[in-house]
């Protein structure tokens, strides 16, 4: 076998270890924006901005959530993260929350075929992290396999167990538009569904937190 065709085969093995970002799902105007309701009220915003260079792609979100009575707020929840990928495989994350009065930092770098670095646990405690760089990370925007079984917890760096159902398509009504959309129940800490367009895109998602009914709309479409 030559060099040239080794290192190609090799190539391809690495990236069927690994997860391959679904680039379909990336928009076309590289934005991604929805306004997020709790009940029929919003409460904030939740922003995706995709910077593609070559095979190099850049995701960066933004979610910025809270309730106030007044001029107090009683609830306020924070994530900003970055996503990165080369020829489709995941070469960096970085995360910074604020949930719950409490700062959680993921820095994660591609290592051979695992993805390693720094988490912290819901208490706030530094976790050592070190996981297949198959799994998917949970920001949603790339949309996931049904019998998925655990995937990358964009908050702590841990790995969540899940279960994923494809529920089948349906008719979403967004601004004037009419989309035919897949929708996925993913079941974890929470239980979301999400739906997606027929070019992949992230088009909404609705769960419950709190005894609150929470719903993103996307704004831009």
């Amino acid at each position: 076998m030559t060099k040239p065709l080794f290192s190609v085969l090799a190539f391809l093995l690495l990236m069927d270890a690994a997860f391959a970002a679904n680039r379909d799902a990336v928009p076309n105007e590289g934005r991604i924006e929805f306004d997020v309701y709790r009940g029929d009220s919003r409460f904030g915003s939740h922003i995706l901005q995709f910077d593609t260079s070559g095979e190099r792609l850049r995701v960066t979100s933004d979610v910025d959530l809270r309730v106030r009575f007044g001029p107090i707020t009683v609830f306020r929840y924070q994530h900003d993260a970055t996503e990165v990928y080369e020829n489709g495989v995941l070469q960096s994350f970085e995360a910074e929350t604020l949930k719950d009065g409490e700062r959680l930092v993921v820095n994660l770098e591609r290592s051979g075929d695992q993805i390693t670095g720094r988490g912290t646990d819901v208490d706030g405690n530094p976790l050592d992290i070190r996981h297949s760089a198959s799994l998917i990370l949970s920001s949603h925007w790339q949309g996931y396999e049904a019998g998925t079984d655990v995937i990358l917890n964009t908050e702590t760096g841990e790995e969540m167990p899940v279960t994923i159902s494809d529920l089948g398509m349906e008719t979403l009504t967004i601004g004037s538009r009419e989309i035919e959309a897949r929708r996925i129940r993913v079941e974890g800490s929470l239980t979301l569904d999400l739906w997606y367009g027929p070019d992949d895109e992230w088009l909404r998602c609705s769960f419950s937190a709190r005894g609150q009914d929470v719903t993103y709309i996307r704004r831009n479409i």
